[in-house]
């Protein structure tokens, strides 16, 4: 075996090896924004909006937090409506009416609709948009205005949400990629520029909708040096046994 490829097995060994027992998030201290009425549950790591939002609402924790892997579970606990859930991420104090915002809006809607005062049909499905200046209903119903689509999900693109039906999440929020799993399936991979602020959960004429078991983890680097000072023992030996081969 080559050394090189000796070297490619060490480094992704230690990818393997290198996840950390993710932490418990206290939502005690976030804030809201909107028209949502947020409701801690027992534990404080979970939250309940409870009203059909007239206007997009928001739960963030009001922090940098670019570098964070987020997971957790959301479950819409009634079979009343079909409108948005789904989170922000980049948020920062006052965004939404703020007409020089730049941040980035993950939404799941269960049909599509077309409702007259909004001006046009909001999409059955997930999807990942940026949100450029403040979020009016219209823009928020129809992504349209100061809300451009990114990119529909890979199976979930057209799928909606289930009623009373538990599903698992997992975001990845850094500097220049952000990816999106529902029940461990990666739906949303989207590189770019993207700005630094809240993580936060969204709500727009939906209520009774779960944010439930919220952890937070740093998203791992590649440990090269660690890998390389693990496996200096087994490459010096094979070197070694190599140069007496040759003597």
């Amino acid at each position: 075996m080559k050394i090189s490829k000796m070297l490619q097995i060490a480094v992704a060994t230690c990818l393997l090896s290198s996840t950390a027992l993710a932490d418990s998030v206290n939502l005690s201290g976030w804030s809201s924004a909107g028209g949502g009425s947020w409701q801690l549950q027992a534990g404080n790591d979970s939250v309940k909006q409870t009203i059909n939002t007239p206007t997009p609402a928001i739960f963030y924790n009001g922090q940098d937090s670019q570098g964070l892997a987020l997971s957790g579970e959301i479950t819409v606990q009634t079979t009343s409506d079909d409108d948005f859930v789904g989170f922000v991420l980049g948020y920062n104090d006052g965004d939404l009416s703020n007409g020089l915002a730049d941040y980035i809006l993950i939404d799941w809607k269960q049909t599509s609709q077309a409702y007259s005062p909004f001006g046009g049909t909001g999409d059955i499905g997930l999807s990942i948009s940026r949100v450029s200046g403040a979020l009016d209903t219209t823009s928020a119903w129809i992504h349209s205005n100061s809300v451009t689509e990114l990119q529909r999900a890979e199976n979930l693109g057209s799928t909606g949400w289930g009623d009373n039906t538990t599903y698992s999440f997992d975001l990845i929020f850094t500097a220049s990629l952000i990816e999106v799993k529902v029940n461990g399936i990666t739906e949303l991979s989207i590189g770019g520029l993207f700005n630094n602020g809240s993580f936060g959960f969204y709500n727009f004429s939906q209520g009774n909708v779960l944010y439930a078991g919220i952890e937070e983890n740093i998203v791992p680097a590649v440990p090269v040096p660690a890998a390389l000072f693990m496996f200096a023992p087994v490459l010096l030996g094979f070197m070694g046994f190599r140069r007496r081969a040759k003597t």
